[in-house]
Protein backbone atom coordinates (compact mmCIF):
# COMPACT_ATOMS: atom_id res chain seq x y z
CA UNK A 1 0.00 0.00 0.00
CA UNK A 2 1.31 3.82 -0.64
CA UNK A 3 -0.60 6.61 0.39
CA UNK A 4 0.32 9.65 -2.15
CA UNK A 5 -1.28 12.24 -0.94
CA UNK A 6 -4.16 14.15 0.91
CA UNK A 7 -7.49 13.03 -0.11
CA UNK A 8 -8.44 16.82 -0.68
CA UNK A 9 -5.90 19.70 -1.52
CA UNK A 10 -7.23 23.32 -1.06
CA UNK A 11 -4.32 25.96 -1.62
CA UNK A 12 -4.05 30.12 -2.36
CA UNK A 13 -4.84 33.22 -0.92
CA UNK A 14 -8.31 32.34 1.06
CA UNK A 15 -7.91 28.38 1.04
CA UNK A 16 -8.79 28.16 4.20
CA UNK A 17 -12.30 29.92 3.83
CA UNK A 18 -12.98 27.54 0.47
CA UNK A 19 -11.83 24.61 3.03
CA UNK A 20 -14.78 25.31 5.53
CA UNK A 21 -17.67 23.60 3.51
CA UNK A 22 -15.86 20.31 3.24
CA UNK A 23 -14.48 20.64 7.22
CA UNK A 24 -18.50 20.97 7.99
CA UNK A 25 -18.80 17.66 6.13
CA UNK A 26 -16.39 15.72 8.02
CA UNK A 27 -16.75 17.14 11.52
CA UNK A 28 -19.43 17.85 13.56
CA UNK A 29 -16.88 18.77 16.98
CA UNK A 30 -13.45 19.27 16.07
CA UNK A 31 -10.37 19.59 17.92
CA UNK A 32 -7.68 22.10 16.95
CA UNK A 33 -4.56 21.51 17.81
CA UNK A 34 -1.26 24.25 17.67
CA UNK A 35 1.49 24.80 19.50
CA UNK A 36 3.05 28.63 19.65
CA UNK A 37 1.56 31.61 20.94
CA UNK A 38 3.25 33.27 18.04
CA UNK A 39 -0.17 31.65 15.98
CA UNK A 40 -2.77 32.49 18.63
CA UNK A 41 -4.37 35.15 16.56
CA UNK A 42 -4.71 33.16 13.59
CA UNK A 43 -5.84 29.58 15.26
CA UNK A 44 -8.11 31.88 16.82
CA UNK A 45 -9.56 32.50 13.40
CA UNK A 46 -9.63 29.39 12.85
CA UNK A 47 -11.74 28.98 15.94
CA UNK A 48 -14.40 31.22 14.92
CA UNK A 49 -14.87 30.15 11.62
CA UNK A 50 -15.71 26.93 12.87
CA UNK A 51 -18.04 28.15 15.89
CA UNK A 52 -19.82 29.87 12.78
CA UNK A 53 -20.22 26.83 11.00
CA UNK A 54 -22.11 25.70 14.25
CA UNK A 55 -19.61 23.67 14.66
CA UNK A 56 -18.88 22.39 19.07
CA UNK A 57 -15.59 23.23 18.52
CA UNK A 58 -12.23 22.23 21.18
CA UNK A 59 -8.87 23.67 21.12
CA UNK A 60 -5.23 21.94 22.54
CA UNK A 61 -1.56 22.73 22.78
CA UNK A 62 1.37 20.70 22.28
CA UNK A 63 3.78 21.50 25.67
CA UNK A 64 6.54 20.36 24.22
CA UNK A 65 7.27 18.46 20.76
CA UNK A 66 5.89 15.63 18.53
CA UNK A 67 6.27 13.27 21.56
CA UNK A 68 4.77 10.55 23.30
CA UNK A 69 4.09 12.84 26.35
CA UNK A 70 1.90 15.58 24.80
CA UNK A 71 0.13 12.40 22.20
CA UNK A 72 -1.44 10.95 25.06
CA UNK A 73 -2.58 13.97 26.55
CA UNK A 74 -4.27 15.47 23.74
CA UNK A 75 -5.22 11.79 22.94
CA UNK A 76 -7.38 11.76 26.51
CA UNK A 77 -8.24 15.51 25.78
CA UNK A 78 -10.12 14.21 22.56
CA UNK A 79 -11.81 11.20 24.02
CA UNK A 80 -13.07 13.12 27.07
CA UNK A 81 -14.60 15.90 24.46
CA UNK A 82 -15.64 12.79 21.89
CA UNK A 83 -13.87 15.21 19.07
CA UNK A 84 -14.50 13.44 15.66
CA UNK A 85 -11.75 14.98 13.96
CA UNK A 86 -8.36 16.96 15.25
CA UNK A 87 -7.16 20.36 12.78
CA UNK A 88 -3.83 20.66 12.86
CA UNK A 89 -2.62 23.98 12.69
CA UNK A 90 0.94 25.14 13.09
CA UNK A 91 4.51 23.86 11.84
CA UNK A 92 6.03 20.13 11.25
CA UNK A 93 5.79 19.15 15.03
CA UNK A 94 1.97 20.03 15.32
CA UNK A 95 1.01 18.73 12.03
CA UNK A 96 2.97 15.30 12.92
CA UNK A 97 1.19 15.17 16.26
CA UNK A 98 -2.09 15.75 14.94
CA UNK A 99 -1.83 13.12 12.53
CA UNK A 100 -0.25 10.49 14.65
CA UNK A 101 -3.12 10.85 17.24
CA UNK A 102 -5.85 10.97 14.21
CA UNK A 103 -4.49 7.71 13.15
CA UNK A 104 -4.51 5.81 16.41
CA UNK A 105 -7.98 7.04 17.22
CA UNK A 106 -9.23 6.38 13.49
CA UNK A 107 -10.60 9.97 12.84
CA UNK A 108 -9.57 12.33 10.21
CA UNK A 109 -6.85 14.68 9.95
CA UNK A 110 -6.90 17.91 8.92
CA UNK A 111 -3.39 20.16 8.15
CA UNK A 112 -3.44 23.34 8.09
CA UNK A 113 0.40 24.38 7.67
CA UNK A 114 1.31 28.28 9.39
CA UNK A 115 4.59 28.41 7.85
CA UNK A 116 6.46 26.47 5.09
CA UNK A 117 9.47 25.14 7.19
CA UNK A 118 8.38 21.30 6.10
CA UNK A 119 5.98 19.14 4.46
CA UNK A 120 4.70 17.28 7.25
CA UNK A 121 1.28 18.63 5.89
CA UNK A 122 1.25 16.30 2.99
CA UNK A 123 2.71 13.28 3.88
CA UNK A 124 1.63 9.70 6.37
CA UNK A 125 4.72 9.89 8.44
CA UNK A 126 5.25 11.44 11.72
CA UNK A 127 8.72 12.13 13.45
CA UNK A 128 8.62 11.21 17.19
CA UNK A 129 11.40 13.21 19.30
CA UNK A 130 11.27 13.38 23.20
CA UNK A 131 10.09 15.93 25.63
CA UNK A 132 13.68 17.66 24.84
CA UNK A 133 13.61 17.51 21.17
CA UNK A 134 15.36 14.41 20.64
CA UNK A 135 14.46 12.36 17.66
CA UNK A 136 13.62 8.83 18.23
CA UNK A 137 12.05 7.54 15.53
CA UNK A 138 9.42 8.16 12.44
CA UNK A 139 6.46 6.33 12.13
CA UNK A 140 5.10 5.55 9.05
CA UNK A 141 0.86 6.06 9.05
CA UNK A 142 -1.70 4.51 7.39
CA UNK A 143 -2.76 7.27 5.30
CA UNK A 144 -2.15 11.07 4.46
CA UNK A 145 -4.39 13.78 5.82
CA UNK A 146 -7.64 13.61 4.83
CA UNK A 147 -7.87 17.41 3.98
CA UNK A 148 -4.53 19.55 3.26
CA UNK A 149 -5.33 23.48 3.94
CA UNK A 150 -2.77 25.59 2.65
CA UNK A 151 -3.94 29.01 2.67
CA UNK A 152 -1.37 31.64 1.75
CA UNK A 153 -2.35 34.24 3.97
CA UNK A 154 -1.61 32.19 6.49
CA UNK A 155 1.84 30.94 5.30
CA UNK A 156 2.46 35.09 4.90
CA UNK A 157 2.93 35.17 8.61
CA UNK A 158 5.17 33.28 9.52
CA UNK A 159 9.05 34.16 10.18
CA UNK A 160 11.23 34.34 7.11
CA UNK A 161 13.42 32.02 8.64
CA UNK A 162 10.86 29.48 8.66
CA UNK A 163 10.96 29.42 5.21
CA UNK A 164 15.13 29.16 4.83
CA UNK A 165 14.16 26.02 6.85
CA UNK A 166 11.69 24.85 4.57
CA UNK A 167 13.94 25.81 1.32
CA UNK A 168 17.18 23.45 3.29
CA UNK A 169 15.22 20.45 4.01
CA UNK A 170 13.47 20.43 0.26
CA UNK A 171 16.62 20.61 -1.29
CA UNK A 172 17.70 17.45 0.67
CA UNK A 173 14.70 15.91 -1.30
CA UNK A 174 16.97 15.71 -4.61
CA UNK A 175 20.94 15.29 -2.81
CA UNK A 176 19.00 12.17 -0.89
CA UNK A 177 16.64 10.32 -2.97
CA UNK A 178 18.78 10.51 -6.44
CA UNK A 179 21.95 9.37 -4.22
CA UNK A 180 19.92 6.32 -2.63
CA UNK A 181 16.80 5.44 -5.08
CA UNK A 182 19.11 5.96 -8.34
CA UNK A 183 19.37 2.27 -9.36
CA UNK A 184 15.58 1.07 -8.27
CA UNK A 185 14.48 -0.03 -11.01
CA UNK A 186 10.83 1.13 -10.39
CA UNK A 187 8.94 4.35 -13.12
CA UNK A 188 7.21 5.90 -10.30
CA UNK A 189 10.22 6.19 -8.15
CA UNK A 190 12.70 7.46 -10.70
CA UNK A 191 9.81 10.42 -11.78
CA UNK A 192 9.80 10.91 -8.27
CA UNK A 193 13.47 11.41 -8.64
CA UNK A 194 13.19 13.88 -11.73
CA UNK A 195 10.35 15.64 -9.86
CA UNK A 196 12.81 16.42 -6.64
CA UNK A 197 15.27 17.89 -9.35
CA UNK A 198 13.27 20.18 -11.06
CA UNK A 199 12.50 20.75 -7.53
CA UNK A 200 16.02 21.46 -6.49
CA UNK A 201 16.03 23.68 -9.74
CA UNK A 202 13.41 25.69 -8.59
CA UNK A 203 14.92 26.63 -4.93
CA UNK A 204 18.21 27.27 -6.20
CA UNK A 205 16.62 29.46 -8.65
CA UNK A 206 13.95 31.60 -6.52
CA UNK A 207 14.71 30.76 -2.89
CA UNK A 208 16.59 33.91 -2.41
CA UNK A 209 13.94 35.95 -3.64
CA UNK A 210 11.16 34.33 -1.90
CA UNK A 211 13.96 34.87 1.37
CA UNK A 212 14.06 38.80 0.66
CA UNK A 213 10.56 39.53 -0.38
CA UNK A 214 7.37 36.96 0.68
CA UNK A 215 4.44 39.54 -0.76
CA UNK A 216 1.74 37.72 -2.02
CA UNK A 217 2.15 38.67 -5.72
CA UNK A 218 6.01 38.04 -5.64
CA UNK A 219 5.66 34.28 -8.18
CA UNK A 220 8.89 33.35 -6.57
CA UNK A 221 7.49 33.42 -3.26
CA UNK A 222 4.84 31.66 -3.99
CA UNK A 223 6.39 29.01 -6.27
CA UNK A 224 8.71 28.59 -3.29
CA UNK A 225 6.42 28.02 -0.53
CA UNK A 226 4.26 25.40 -2.20
CA UNK A 227 7.59 23.68 -3.54
CA UNK A 228 8.10 23.31 0.37
CA UNK A 229 4.91 22.37 1.58
CA UNK A 230 2.91 20.52 -1.75
CA UNK A 231 6.20 19.64 -3.81
CA UNK A 232 8.64 18.09 -1.08
CA UNK A 233 5.71 15.95 0.05
CA UNK A 234 4.48 14.86 -3.21
CA UNK A 235 8.59 13.30 -4.23
CA UNK A 236 7.92 11.77 -0.69
CA UNK A 237 4.64 10.11 -1.69
CA UNK A 238 5.17 8.94 -5.24
CA UNK A 239 8.75 7.25 -4.54
CA UNK A 240 7.42 5.58 -1.63
CA UNK A 241 9.84 4.29 0.94
CA UNK A 242 12.32 3.81 -1.90
CA UNK A 243 12.75 7.38 -2.07
CA UNK A 244 14.55 7.55 0.96
CA UNK A 245 16.23 10.15 3.27
CA UNK A 246 19.89 9.34 3.81
CA UNK A 247 22.83 11.04 5.15
CA UNK A 248 21.40 14.35 5.69
CA UNK A 249 18.26 13.52 7.99
CA UNK A 250 20.64 10.80 9.71
CA UNK A 251 22.95 13.19 10.45
CA UNK A 252 19.81 15.58 12.05
CA UNK A 253 18.36 12.84 13.96
CA UNK A 254 21.91 12.62 15.51
CA UNK A 255 22.39 16.68 16.57
CA UNK A 256 19.25 16.56 18.10
CA UNK A 257 20.49 14.47 20.60
CA UNK A 258 23.16 17.32 21.83
CA UNK A 259 20.67 19.44 24.13
CA UNK A 260 21.38 23.27 23.84
CA UNK A 261 19.99 26.51 25.19
CA UNK A 262 18.64 27.34 21.67
CA UNK A 263 16.42 25.24 19.47
CA UNK A 264 16.37 25.02 15.35
CA UNK A 265 14.35 24.82 13.41
CA UNK A 266 14.13 20.86 11.53
CA UNK A 267 15.23 22.09 8.31
CA UNK A 268 18.23 23.79 9.74
CA UNK A 269 19.55 20.96 10.68
CA UNK A 270 19.24 19.05 7.68
CA UNK A 271 20.94 22.29 5.74
CA UNK A 272 24.09 21.15 7.90
CA UNK A 273 23.48 17.26 7.51
CA UNK A 274 23.02 18.10 3.15
CA UNK A 275 26.66 19.99 3.53
CA UNK A 276 28.34 17.17 5.46
CA UNK A 277 26.31 14.31 2.80
CA UNK A 278 28.26 15.91 0.24
CA UNK A 279 31.75 15.66 1.92
CA UNK A 280 31.55 11.81 2.58
CA UNK A 281 29.66 11.91 -1.07
CA UNK A 282 33.02 13.43 -1.94
CA UNK A 283 35.39 11.23 0.57
CA UNK A 284 33.88 7.86 0.13
CA UNK A 285 32.43 7.79 -3.17
CA UNK A 286 35.05 9.88 -5.29
CA UNK A 287 31.98 12.21 -6.40
CA UNK A 288 33.84 14.59 -8.10
CA UNK A 289 30.65 17.20 -7.89
CA UNK A 290 30.60 17.12 -4.47
CA UNK A 291 32.64 20.19 -3.84
CA UNK A 292 30.79 22.42 -6.54
CA UNK A 293 27.14 20.95 -5.29
CA UNK A 294 28.54 22.85 -1.71
CA UNK A 295 29.80 25.80 -3.42
CA UNK A 296 26.14 26.03 -5.31
CA UNK A 297 24.16 25.54 -2.20
CA UNK A 298 26.70 27.53 0.48
CA UNK A 299 25.54 30.67 -1.80
CA UNK A 300 21.92 30.12 -0.90
CA UNK A 301 22.81 29.02 2.50
CA UNK A 302 24.16 32.18 2.94
CA UNK A 303 21.59 34.15 1.28
CA UNK A 304 18.81 32.60 3.71
CA UNK A 305 20.75 33.06 6.70
CA UNK A 306 20.77 29.46 7.18
CA UNK A 307 23.47 27.59 9.32
CA UNK A 308 26.44 25.85 7.63
CA UNK A 309 28.45 24.58 10.55
CA UNK A 310 27.25 22.67 13.85
CA UNK A 311 29.11 25.02 15.92
CA UNK A 312 26.54 27.71 14.29
CA UNK A 313 23.86 25.32 15.66
CA UNK A 314 25.43 26.33 19.27
CA UNK A 315 26.95 22.94 19.54
CA UNK A 316 31.26 22.63 19.96
CA UNK A 317 31.64 18.88 18.11
CA UNK A 318 35.01 18.98 20.29
CA UNK A 319 33.75 19.18 23.68
CA UNK A 320 31.60 16.31 25.97
CA UNK A 321 32.35 13.59 23.74
CA UNK A 322 29.74 15.43 21.18
CA UNK A 323 31.17 13.97 17.98
CA UNK A 324 30.89 10.74 19.28
CA UNK A 325 27.79 11.16 20.53
CA UNK A 326 26.57 12.49 17.16
CA UNK A 327 28.75 9.41 15.46
CA UNK A 328 27.13 6.92 17.55
CA UNK A 329 23.53 8.04 16.75
CA UNK A 330 24.36 8.28 12.92
CA UNK A 331 25.67 5.06 12.53
CA UNK A 332 23.31 3.35 14.80
CA UNK A 333 21.12 0.09 13.52
CA UNK A 334 18.29 0.78 11.03
CA UNK A 335 19.98 4.37 10.47
CA UNK A 336 19.11 6.42 7.78
CA UNK A 337 23.03 6.54 6.73
CA UNK A 338 22.77 2.88 5.53
CA UNK A 339 20.63 3.64 3.16
CA UNK A 340 23.90 5.35 1.29
CA UNK A 341 24.68 3.10 -1.83
CA UNK A 342 28.38 2.53 0.02
CA UNK A 343 29.43 1.66 3.59
CA UNK A 344 29.76 4.70 6.35
CA UNK A 345 31.52 3.80 9.63
CA UNK A 346 31.33 6.22 12.62
CA UNK A 347 35.45 6.86 12.13
CA UNK A 348 34.19 8.02 8.42
CA UNK A 349 31.57 10.23 10.45
CA UNK A 350 34.08 11.38 12.70
CA UNK A 351 36.71 12.33 10.19
CA UNK A 352 34.31 14.01 7.90
CA UNK A 353 32.72 16.02 10.71
CA UNK A 354 35.73 17.19 12.85
CA UNK A 355 37.62 18.42 9.27
CA UNK A 356 34.49 20.27 8.26
CA UNK A 357 34.70 22.01 11.73
CA UNK A 358 37.99 22.76 11.62
CA UNK A 359 37.78 23.80 7.98
CA UNK A 360 40.31 21.17 6.85
CA UNK A 361 37.89 21.29 4.30
CA UNK A 362 37.73 24.16 2.89
CA UNK A 363 34.09 25.69 1.98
Amino acid sequence: MQSISPEIIFRGNDAWEKSLPQIVNLSKSPLILGRNVSTNDIKNKIFRDLKNQDLNVNSANLQFDCCYEDILRVKNIILNNNNDAVIAAGGGKVLDSGKYIAEILNIPCITVPLSASTCAGWTALSNIYTKKGQFIKDVALRACPKVLVFDHQFIQTAPSRTLASGIADALAKWYESSLTSSTVDDGLVQQAIQISRVLRDQLLIDGGKAFKDKVKNNSSWRNTIEACGLTAGLVGGIGGEKCRTAAAHAIHNAITQIITPNKFLHGEIVGVGLLLQLRLEEMKNNNKLADQSIKQLLVLMKQLNLPTTISELGINVFDNQNLEKIADFTCRDKSEIHFLPFEISKRDIIEVISNFEQQKIKI
